[in-house]
Protein backbone atom coordinates (compact mmCIF):
# COMPACT_ATOMS: atom_id res chain seq x y z
CA UNK A 1 0.00 0.00 0.00
CA UNK A 2 1.73 3.14 -0.85
CA UNK A 3 1.24 6.18 1.31
CA UNK A 4 -1.70 7.85 1.72
CA UNK A 5 -3.65 4.74 -0.77
CA UNK A 6 -4.47 1.16 -0.79
CA UNK A 7 -4.67 -0.47 -4.39
CA UNK A 8 -7.93 -1.34 -5.63
CA UNK A 9 -7.75 -4.89 -5.12
CA UNK A 10 -6.63 -4.21 -1.24
CA UNK A 11 -10.68 -2.40 -1.83
CA UNK A 12 -11.76 -4.74 -3.90
CA UNK A 13 -10.23 -7.80 -1.85
CA UNK A 14 -12.10 -6.81 1.51
CA UNK A 15 -15.25 -5.75 0.24
CA UNK A 16 -16.19 -8.85 -2.45
CA UNK A 17 -16.51 -11.35 0.50
CA UNK A 18 -18.10 -8.88 2.94
CA UNK A 19 -20.97 -8.54 0.57
CA UNK A 20 -22.28 -12.21 0.32
CA UNK A 21 -21.73 -12.02 4.28
CA UNK A 22 -23.73 -9.18 4.51
CA UNK A 23 -26.81 -10.17 2.22
CA UNK A 24 -27.18 -14.45 3.78
CA UNK A 25 -29.56 -13.68 6.28
CA UNK A 26 -31.70 -11.62 4.07
CA UNK A 27 -31.82 -14.35 1.14
CA UNK A 28 -32.05 -17.05 4.20
CA UNK A 29 -35.54 -15.04 5.39
CA UNK A 30 -36.42 -15.37 1.70
CA UNK A 31 -35.72 -19.08 1.82
CA UNK A 32 -37.56 -19.63 4.64
CA UNK A 33 -40.75 -17.36 3.26
CA UNK A 34 -40.76 -20.03 0.41
CA UNK A 35 -40.87 -22.98 2.84
CA UNK A 36 -42.92 -21.49 5.30
CA UNK A 37 -45.53 -20.11 2.92
CA UNK A 38 -46.51 -23.86 1.41
CA UNK A 39 -47.80 -24.25 4.69
CA UNK A 40 -50.57 -21.79 3.96
CA UNK A 41 -51.61 -18.16 5.00
CA UNK A 42 -51.55 -18.94 8.59
CA UNK A 43 -47.96 -19.68 9.21
CA UNK A 44 -46.92 -17.25 7.05
CA UNK A 45 -48.38 -14.36 8.74
CA UNK A 46 -46.89 -16.07 11.92
CA UNK A 47 -43.73 -15.81 10.08
CA UNK A 48 -43.61 -12.37 9.25
CA UNK A 49 -44.86 -11.11 12.38
CA UNK A 50 -42.45 -13.27 14.58
CA UNK A 51 -39.63 -12.88 12.24
CA UNK A 52 -39.45 -9.04 11.85
CA UNK A 53 -39.39 -9.08 15.83
CA UNK A 54 -36.03 -11.58 16.06
CA UNK A 55 -34.52 -9.48 13.14
CA UNK A 56 -35.30 -6.22 14.33
CA UNK A 57 -33.53 -7.09 17.75
CA UNK A 58 -30.52 -8.84 16.43
CA UNK A 59 -29.89 -6.35 13.85
CA UNK A 60 -30.18 -3.27 16.73
CA UNK A 61 -27.30 -4.94 18.16
CA UNK A 62 -24.71 -4.76 15.37
CA UNK A 63 -22.66 -2.80 17.08
CA UNK A 64 -21.16 -6.24 17.98
CA UNK A 65 -19.87 -6.37 14.51
CA UNK A 66 -18.97 -2.77 13.62
CA UNK A 67 -17.27 -1.62 16.84
CA UNK A 68 -15.41 -4.43 16.98
CA UNK A 69 -13.97 -3.67 13.75
CA UNK A 70 -12.80 -0.35 14.30
CA UNK A 71 -10.90 -1.37 17.80
CA UNK A 72 -9.22 -4.37 16.40
CA UNK A 73 -8.28 -2.62 13.01
CA UNK A 74 -6.18 -0.38 15.07
CA UNK A 75 -4.13 -2.94 17.10
CA UNK A 76 -3.88 -5.10 14.02
CA UNK A 77 -2.58 -1.63 12.08
CA UNK A 78 -0.35 -0.96 15.15
CA UNK A 79 1.46 -4.95 14.41
CA UNK A 80 -0.52 -5.99 17.60
CA UNK A 81 -2.38 -8.62 16.19
CA UNK A 82 -2.97 -10.72 19.29
CA UNK A 83 -4.41 -7.86 21.31
CA UNK A 84 -6.80 -7.43 17.75
CA UNK A 85 -8.18 -11.39 18.67
CA UNK A 86 -8.14 -10.22 22.22
CA UNK A 87 -10.53 -7.25 21.30
CA UNK A 88 -12.73 -10.21 19.81
CA UNK A 89 -12.53 -12.50 23.00
CA UNK A 90 -14.32 -10.05 24.86
CA UNK A 91 -16.72 -8.75 21.97
CA UNK A 92 -17.96 -12.28 22.43
CA UNK A 93 -18.20 -12.42 26.02
CA UNK A 94 -20.32 -9.18 25.32
CA UNK A 95 -22.37 -11.19 23.20
CA UNK A 96 -22.92 -14.25 24.72
CA UNK A 97 -24.26 -11.42 27.86
CA UNK A 98 -26.52 -9.95 25.65
CA UNK A 99 -27.58 -12.52 23.85
CA UNK A 100 -28.62 -14.04 26.73
CA UNK A 101 -30.22 -11.00 28.44
CA UNK A 102 -31.98 -10.71 24.75
CA UNK A 103 -33.59 -14.76 25.43
CA UNK A 104 -34.49 -14.29 28.81
CA UNK A 105 -36.47 -11.21 28.27
CA UNK A 106 -38.04 -12.12 24.85
CA UNK A 107 -38.95 -15.18 26.56
CA UNK A 108 -40.91 -13.13 29.06
CA UNK A 109 -42.73 -10.42 26.50
CA UNK A 110 -43.06 -13.09 23.65
CA UNK A 111 -46.17 -13.75 24.66
CA UNK A 112 -47.57 -10.50 24.88
CA UNK A 113 -45.93 -8.80 21.90
CA UNK A 114 -47.12 -11.78 19.28
CA UNK A 115 -50.84 -10.58 20.55
CA UNK A 116 -50.44 -7.07 19.81
CA UNK A 117 -48.78 -7.59 16.46
CA UNK A 118 -50.23 -10.85 14.96
CA UNK A 119 -54.06 -9.47 15.63
CA UNK A 120 -56.27 -12.74 14.68
CA UNK A 121 -55.42 -15.60 18.31
CA UNK A 122 -54.26 -17.94 15.31
CA UNK A 123 -51.48 -16.30 13.85
CA UNK A 124 -50.16 -15.00 17.44
CA UNK A 125 -50.13 -18.41 18.93
CA UNK A 126 -48.01 -19.39 16.07
CA UNK A 127 -45.99 -16.33 15.93
CA UNK A 128 -45.68 -16.81 19.32
CA UNK A 129 -44.04 -20.54 19.36
CA UNK A 130 -41.88 -19.74 16.37
CA UNK A 131 -40.04 -16.97 18.36
CA UNK A 132 -40.07 -18.98 21.58
CA UNK A 133 -37.88 -21.39 19.89
CA UNK A 134 -35.99 -18.79 17.75
CA UNK A 135 -34.90 -17.11 20.72
CA UNK A 136 -32.99 -19.48 21.78
CA UNK A 137 -30.67 -18.69 18.48
CA UNK A 138 -29.97 -14.48 20.01
CA UNK A 139 -26.34 -15.58 21.68
CA UNK A 140 -25.30 -17.49 18.89
CA UNK A 141 -26.23 -14.35 16.25
CA UNK A 142 -24.12 -12.27 18.27
CA UNK A 143 -21.71 -14.40 18.68
CA UNK A 144 -21.35 -14.26 15.19
CA UNK A 145 -21.59 -10.23 14.63
CA UNK A 146 -18.37 -10.47 17.32
CA UNK A 147 -16.62 -12.97 15.39
CA UNK A 148 -17.22 -10.87 11.75
CA UNK A 149 -16.18 -7.87 13.76
CA UNK A 150 -12.89 -8.85 14.82
CA UNK A 151 -11.83 -10.60 11.69
CA UNK A 152 -12.43 -7.77 9.47
CA UNK A 153 -10.63 -5.86 12.08
CA UNK A 154 -7.27 -8.10 11.03
CA UNK A 155 -8.75 -8.05 7.25
CA UNK A 156 -9.47 -11.34 7.37
CA UNK A 157 -13.00 -11.26 5.25
CA UNK A 158 -12.74 -14.71 3.41
CA UNK A 159 -12.64 -16.83 6.84
CA UNK A 160 -16.44 -15.20 7.96
CA UNK A 161 -17.98 -15.57 4.25
CA UNK A 162 -17.24 -19.39 3.78
CA UNK A 163 -18.51 -19.60 8.07
CA UNK A 164 -21.84 -17.71 7.06
CA UNK A 165 -22.18 -19.37 3.84
CA UNK A 166 -21.71 -23.28 5.44
CA UNK A 167 -24.27 -22.04 8.36
CA UNK A 168 -26.77 -20.57 6.23
CA UNK A 169 -26.32 -23.40 3.04
CA UNK A 170 -26.94 -26.14 6.38
CA UNK A 171 -30.30 -23.85 7.79
CA UNK A 172 -31.74 -24.07 3.89
CA UNK A 173 -31.30 -27.67 2.93
CA UNK A 174 -32.51 -28.66 6.94
CA UNK A 175 -35.72 -25.96 6.30
CA UNK A 176 -37.69 -27.80 3.78
CA UNK A 177 -37.17 -31.37 5.74
CA UNK A 178 -37.78 -29.73 9.42
CA UNK A 179 -40.75 -28.27 8.24
CA UNK A 180 -42.56 -30.55 5.67
CA UNK A 181 -41.07 -33.70 7.20
CA UNK A 182 -39.45 -36.66 4.96
CA UNK A 183 -40.58 -39.97 4.60
CA UNK A 184 -43.33 -41.12 6.94
CA UNK A 185 -42.25 -38.03 9.40
CA UNK A 186 -44.50 -34.94 9.05
CA UNK A 187 -42.16 -32.50 10.14
CA UNK A 188 -42.17 -30.14 12.50
CA UNK A 189 -44.40 -27.50 11.38
CA UNK A 190 -43.81 -23.60 11.35
CA UNK A 191 -41.48 -24.22 14.13
CA UNK A 192 -39.44 -26.30 11.97
CA UNK A 193 -38.07 -22.83 10.05
CA UNK A 194 -37.61 -21.59 13.59
CA UNK A 195 -35.05 -24.93 14.38
CA UNK A 196 -33.53 -24.92 11.14
CA UNK A 197 -32.15 -21.21 12.18
CA UNK A 198 -30.80 -22.80 15.66
CA UNK A 199 -29.20 -25.36 13.35
CA UNK A 200 -27.38 -23.33 11.08
CA UNK A 201 -26.82 -20.30 14.08
CA UNK A 202 -25.34 -23.10 16.00
CA UNK A 203 -22.61 -24.05 13.68
CA UNK A 204 -21.47 -20.80 12.89
CA UNK A 205 -21.25 -19.31 16.41
CA UNK A 206 -19.48 -22.84 16.93
CA UNK A 207 -16.82 -22.16 13.95
CA UNK A 208 -16.52 -18.39 15.30
CA UNK A 209 -15.28 -19.85 18.98
CA UNK A 210 -13.07 -22.12 17.57
CA UNK A 211 -11.27 -19.96 15.16
CA UNK A 212 -11.05 -16.75 17.74
CA UNK A 213 -10.03 -19.93 20.48
CA UNK A 214 -6.85 -21.02 17.56
CA UNK A 215 -5.60 -17.44 17.22
CA UNK A 216 -6.17 -15.96 20.62
CA UNK A 217 -2.80 -15.96 22.50
CA UNK A 218 -3.64 -14.27 26.28
CA UNK A 219 -6.63 -15.01 28.85
CA UNK A 220 -10.07 -15.52 28.04
CA UNK A 221 -11.36 -14.00 30.89
CA UNK A 222 -13.67 -11.01 30.57
CA UNK A 223 -12.03 -7.96 30.85
CA UNK A 224 -14.62 -5.31 32.49
CA UNK A 225 -11.96 -1.79 30.82
CA UNK A 226 -12.37 -3.24 27.53
CA UNK A 227 -15.89 -4.35 27.67
CA UNK A 228 -16.77 -0.87 29.26
CA UNK A 229 -15.23 0.87 25.81
CA UNK A 230 -17.02 -1.68 23.69
CA UNK A 231 -20.22 -0.78 25.08
CA UNK A 232 -19.72 2.77 24.83
CA UNK A 233 -19.36 2.38 21.29
CA UNK A 234 -22.34 0.06 21.47
CA UNK A 235 -24.51 2.51 22.94
CA UNK A 236 -23.55 5.48 20.44
CA UNK A 237 -24.40 2.85 17.28
CA UNK A 238 -27.40 1.44 18.92
CA UNK A 239 -28.83 5.04 18.97
CA UNK A 240 -27.91 5.54 15.43
CA UNK A 241 -29.61 2.84 14.38
CA UNK A 242 -32.73 3.33 16.13
CA UNK A 243 -32.73 6.85 14.46
CA UNK A 244 -32.64 4.61 10.80
CA UNK A 245 -35.99 2.52 12.27
CA UNK A 246 -37.43 5.65 13.42
CA UNK A 247 -37.67 7.06 9.98
CA UNK A 248 -38.46 4.16 8.38
CA UNK A 249 -41.34 2.91 10.16
CA UNK A 250 -42.50 6.22 9.82
CA UNK A 251 -42.63 6.28 6.24
CA UNK A 252 -43.89 2.66 6.23
CA UNK A 253 -46.80 3.78 8.57
CA UNK A 254 -47.46 6.93 6.51
CA UNK A 255 -47.31 5.34 2.82
CA UNK A 256 -50.48 2.44 3.99
CA UNK A 257 -52.37 5.49 5.11
CA UNK A 258 -52.37 6.74 0.88
CA UNK A 259 -53.69 3.35 0.11
CA UNK A 260 -52.69 -0.41 -0.35
CA UNK A 261 -51.09 1.02 -4.29
CA UNK A 262 -48.77 3.45 -2.68
CA UNK A 263 -47.46 1.43 0.60
CA UNK A 264 -47.15 -1.62 -2.44
CA UNK A 265 -45.00 0.67 -4.38
CA UNK A 266 -43.15 2.24 -1.84
CA UNK A 267 -42.19 -1.18 0.19
CA UNK A 268 -40.94 -2.21 -3.70
CA UNK A 269 -38.89 0.86 -3.75
CA UNK A 270 -37.63 0.64 -0.27
CA UNK A 271 -36.61 -2.83 -0.55
CA UNK A 272 -34.36 -1.92 -3.71
CA UNK A 273 -32.88 0.71 -1.27
CA UNK A 274 -32.10 -1.69 1.87
CA UNK A 275 -30.51 -4.04 -0.73
CA UNK A 276 -28.27 -1.45 -2.77
CA UNK A 277 -27.51 -0.48 1.05
CA UNK A 278 -26.05 -3.63 1.92
CA UNK A 279 -23.90 -4.10 -1.92
CA UNK A 280 -22.74 0.07 -1.15
CA UNK A 281 -21.72 -1.27 2.58
CA UNK A 282 -19.05 -3.82 1.44
CA UNK A 283 -17.19 -1.03 0.37
CA UNK A 284 -17.86 0.76 3.76
CA UNK A 285 -16.70 -2.19 5.52
CA UNK A 286 -13.48 -2.21 3.40
CA UNK A 287 -12.70 1.27 4.26
CA UNK A 288 -13.33 0.94 8.00
CA UNK A 289 -11.05 -1.63 8.19
CA UNK A 290 -8.53 -0.18 6.12
CA UNK A 291 -8.96 3.07 7.76
CA UNK A 292 -8.56 1.71 11.37
CA UNK A 293 -5.60 -0.17 10.57
CA UNK A 294 -3.69 3.09 9.23
CA UNK A 295 -5.04 5.16 12.22
CA UNK A 296 -3.29 2.31 14.60
CA UNK A 297 0.02 1.63 12.40
CA UNK A 298 3.07 3.56 13.80
CA UNK A 299 4.74 6.81 12.94
CA UNK A 300 3.58 10.15 11.67
CA UNK A 301 2.55 8.72 8.59
CA UNK A 302 -0.72 7.10 9.67
CA UNK A 303 -3.24 9.68 9.56
CA UNK A 304 -1.91 10.77 5.73
CA UNK A 305 -2.98 7.01 4.68
CA UNK A 306 -6.00 7.50 6.10
CA UNK A 307 -6.71 11.09 5.08
CA UNK A 308 -5.74 9.35 1.23
CA UNK A 309 -7.87 6.42 2.05
CA UNK A 310 -10.95 8.29 2.77
CA UNK A 311 -10.47 10.40 -0.08
CA UNK A 312 -10.15 7.15 -2.28
CA UNK A 313 -12.69 5.25 -1.04
CA UNK A 314 -15.28 8.24 -1.30
CA UNK A 315 -13.85 8.05 -5.01
CA UNK A 316 -15.12 4.61 -5.28
CA UNK A 317 -18.58 5.07 -3.23
CA UNK A 318 -19.59 7.76 -5.92
CA UNK A 319 -18.59 6.08 -8.98
CA UNK A 320 -20.42 3.06 -7.90
CA UNK A 321 -23.52 4.64 -7.01
CA UNK A 322 -23.23 7.15 -10.21
CA UNK A 323 -23.40 3.67 -11.89
CA UNK A 324 -26.12 2.05 -9.65
CA UNK A 325 -28.11 5.41 -10.49
CA UNK A 326 -28.03 5.05 -14.28
CA UNK A 327 -28.67 1.05 -14.53
CA UNK A 328 -31.71 1.71 -12.44
CA UNK A 329 -32.90 4.96 -14.65
CA UNK A 330 -32.92 2.64 -17.19
CA UNK A 331 -34.62 -0.44 -15.49
CA UNK A 332 -37.66 1.50 -14.48
CA UNK A 333 -39.64 -0.10 -17.58
CA UNK A 334 -38.56 -3.54 -16.35
CA UNK A 335 -37.79 -4.22 -13.37
CA UNK A 336 -40.68 -2.93 -10.86
CA UNK A 337 -42.55 -5.75 -13.40
CA UNK A 338 -40.69 -8.63 -11.55
CA UNK A 339 -42.13 -7.40 -8.28
CA UNK A 340 -45.99 -6.98 -9.30
CA UNK A 341 -48.20 -6.65 -12.94
CA UNK A 342 -50.74 -4.55 -10.39
CA UNK A 343 -51.34 -1.47 -12.64
CA UNK A 344 -52.15 0.67 -10.05
CA UNK A 345 -48.99 -0.18 -8.32
CA UNK A 346 -47.09 0.11 -11.28
CA UNK A 347 -48.66 3.68 -11.84
CA UNK A 348 -47.14 4.78 -8.58
CA UNK A 349 -43.83 3.32 -8.83
CA UNK A 350 -42.31 5.82 -10.88
CA UNK A 351 -42.66 8.86 -7.79
CA UNK A 352 -40.67 7.04 -5.47
CA UNK A 353 -38.58 5.41 -8.43
CA UNK A 354 -36.97 8.04 -9.08
CA UNK A 355 -35.95 9.38 -5.71
CA UNK A 356 -33.92 6.58 -5.40
CA UNK A 357 -32.21 6.72 -8.62
CA UNK A 358 -31.62 10.03 -8.08
CA UNK A 359 -30.15 9.35 -4.49
CA UNK A 360 -27.96 6.70 -5.23
CA UNK A 361 -24.50 8.54 -5.92
CA UNK A 362 -25.33 10.25 -2.36
CA UNK A 363 -25.48 6.91 -1.10
CA UNK A 364 -22.67 6.11 -2.69
CA UNK A 365 -20.54 8.95 -1.03
CA UNK A 366 -22.07 9.09 2.40
CA UNK A 367 -22.49 4.96 3.23
CA UNK A 368 -18.58 5.37 2.16
CA UNK A 369 -17.67 7.91 4.59
CA UNK A 370 -19.56 6.11 7.39
CA UNK A 371 -17.12 3.66 6.75
CA UNK A 372 -14.41 5.41 7.28
CA UNK A 373 -15.80 7.39 10.03
CA UNK A 374 -16.45 4.01 11.64
CA UNK A 375 -13.33 3.02 11.54
CA UNK A 376 -11.66 5.70 13.06
CA UNK A 377 -13.85 5.38 16.03
CA UNK A 378 -16.03 8.81 15.25
CA UNK A 379 -19.40 6.49 16.31
CA UNK A 380 -20.38 9.39 18.67
CA UNK A 381 -20.54 11.79 15.39
CA UNK A 382 -22.18 9.58 13.72
CA UNK A 383 -24.86 8.89 17.05
CA UNK A 384 -25.18 12.71 16.59
CA UNK A 385 -25.72 13.77 12.95
CA UNK A 386 -28.21 10.74 11.94
CA UNK A 387 -29.87 11.71 14.93
CA UNK A 388 -30.25 15.66 13.71
CA UNK A 389 -30.70 14.25 10.25
CA UNK A 390 -33.96 12.19 11.28
CA UNK A 391 -35.38 15.31 13.44
CA UNK A 392 -34.81 17.87 10.81
CA UNK A 393 -35.13 15.92 7.92
CA UNK A 394 -37.02 12.96 7.67
CA UNK A 395 -39.59 12.53 10.25
CA UNK A 396 -40.93 16.09 9.38
CA UNK A 397 -41.64 16.08 5.82
CA UNK A 398 -42.54 12.33 6.33
CA UNK A 399 -45.35 13.37 8.55
CA UNK A 400 -46.51 16.59 7.07
CA UNK A 401 -46.65 14.47 3.85
CA UNK A 402 -50.05 12.90 5.88
CA UNK A 403 -51.12 16.16 6.81
CA UNK A 404 -50.67 18.04 3.81
CA UNK A 405 -51.54 14.42 1.62
CA UNK A 406 -48.41 14.94 -0.34
CA UNK A 407 -47.92 11.16 -1.18
CA UNK A 408 -44.95 9.10 -1.62
CA UNK A 409 -43.07 12.35 -3.16
CA UNK A 410 -43.70 13.97 0.40
CA UNK A 411 -42.30 10.33 2.11
CA UNK A 412 -38.97 10.28 -0.32
CA UNK A 413 -38.36 13.88 -0.22
CA UNK A 414 -37.95 13.07 3.95
CA UNK A 415 -35.69 10.21 2.80
CA UNK A 416 -33.72 13.02 0.26
CA UNK A 417 -33.58 15.40 3.34
CA UNK A 418 -32.30 12.88 5.63
CA UNK A 419 -29.45 11.58 3.12
CA UNK A 420 -28.36 15.16 1.85
CA UNK A 421 -28.00 16.63 5.57
CA UNK A 422 -26.30 13.45 6.63
CA UNK A 423 -23.87 14.00 2.94
CA UNK A 424 -22.81 17.58 4.39
CA UNK A 425 -22.24 16.27 8.22
CA UNK A 426 -19.98 13.24 6.81
CA UNK A 427 -18.46 15.57 4.32
CA UNK A 428 -17.52 18.12 6.67
CA UNK A 429 -16.47 15.68 9.57
CA UNK A 430 -13.80 14.07 6.68
CA UNK A 431 -12.53 17.05 5.70
CA UNK A 432 -11.79 18.33 9.22
CA UNK A 433 -9.00 16.69 11.19
CA UNK A 434 -11.34 15.79 14.03
CA UNK A 435 -11.26 12.09 13.04
CA UNK A 436 -7.70 11.36 12.60
CA UNK A 437 -6.91 10.13 15.97
CA UNK A 438 -3.69 7.96 15.48
CA UNK A 439 -2.43 5.17 17.90
CA UNK A 440 -3.82 1.95 19.00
Amino acid sequence: MTAGRASARDVLRLAAPALPVLAAEPLYLLVDTAVVGRLGAVPLAALAVAGILFAQVTSQLNFLSYGTTSRAARLYGAGRRGAAVAEGVQATWLAIGVGVLVLVVGQIVAGPVTRVLGGVAEIAGAAESWLRVALFGAPLVLITLAGNGWMRGVQDTGRPLRIVLAANVLSALACPVLVHGAGEWPGLGLVGSAVANLCGQTVGATLFVVALLRERDSSLRPEPVVLRAQLTIGRDLLARSLAFQACFLSAAAVATRFGAASAAAHQIVLQLWFFMALVLDAVAIAAQSLVGASLGSAGSGGAARARGLAAQVTRYGLVLGCGFGVLFAALIGVLPQVFTTDAAVLAVVPVAWWYFVVLQPVAGVVFAVDGVLLGAGDAAFLRTSTLAAAVLGFLPLVWASLVFGWGLAGIWSGLAAFMLLRLVAVGLRARSDRWLVVGA
